[in-house]
């Protein structure tokens, strides 16, 4: 979907020209269509996410409308597992050892993968901030895989990821995926529910798993209309 400029800059909060000048500055992917630029939903959302910019949630509206219907965040994390005492004492140690713990199809290369993940970070952190880091944010894993999975793993200690705001990552969510189009989706979803305060305590926390996935499930239902509730850690 085709957003002009002008519009990408309301969903932003920022002036036309900001927008222009982050074209060439900050690398906002644009597409030019009969002379004229445009932006993506989905495309923008990432960047958005993977540069620390506040979007508001009609641009997230606007994403998912632009591609497949998935299932609710909290199974695909049920479905990729949450894993915890992740070790490592640096970004390509904890890479590794995420790659390890990820449920691959077999014939899938281990080493070639963790190769490309640490290319993906050369480029640029994939740490989005507040501890928290999505590997391959750009360049999306796509393996033979019968349905997308997204897999979080809390860290033993705090990993410094050059991250945005400098802060060491403590969680870190990896996702696979069969198409771009489900990638890009299955971030536009993770990125809104970890703008929410409450959950990103949880991960600091390394709270219980079901109390971590009630949360994320709460503020989906949220976001399609339905009051959110706090939610409980177990005594």
């Amino acid at each position: 979907m085709q957003i002009p400029l002008r519009q990408a800059a309301s969903y932003l909060n920022v002036p036309e020209r900001t927008i222009r000048r982050w074209i060439t500055s900050r690398g906002l992917p644009v597409h030019r269509v009969d002379e004229r630029l445009y932006c993506n939903a989905i495309e923008l959302w990432e960047w958005a996410l993977e540069n620390g910019v506040p979007a508001s949630k009609s641009l997230f509206d606007k994403a998912k409308r632009t591609t497949p219907v998935l299932p609710a965040l909290s199974q695909l994390i049920r479905g990729g597992g949450v894993h915890r005492d992740v070790g490592g004492d640096s970004k390509s140690d904890v890479l590794r050892e995420v790659v390890g713990v990820l449920a691959l199809p077999p014939e899938v290369d281990a080493e070639f993968l963790v190769t490309v993940l640490e290319a993906r970070e050369a480029m640029g952190s994939t740490g989005i901030g507040d501890g928290i880091a999505i590997p391959h944010v750009r360049n999306p894993i796509l393996l033979h895989v019968v349905e997308p999975f997204v897999s979080l793993c809390l860290l033993r200690h705090p990993v410094d990821f050059g991250a945005i705001d400098d802060k060491p990552v403590h969680a870190l969510f990896a996702l696979v995926s069969p198409s771009v189009p489900v990638h890009l989706r299955i971030l536009a979803q993770l990125g809104f529910v970890l703008r929410d305060p409450e959950l990103r305590r949880l991960l600091r926390a390394r709270a219980p798993t079901e109390s971590i996935l009630a949360r994320i499930a709460a503020v989906e239902r949220g976001a399609q209309g339905e009051p959110t509730r706090e939610v409980s850690e177990p005594g």
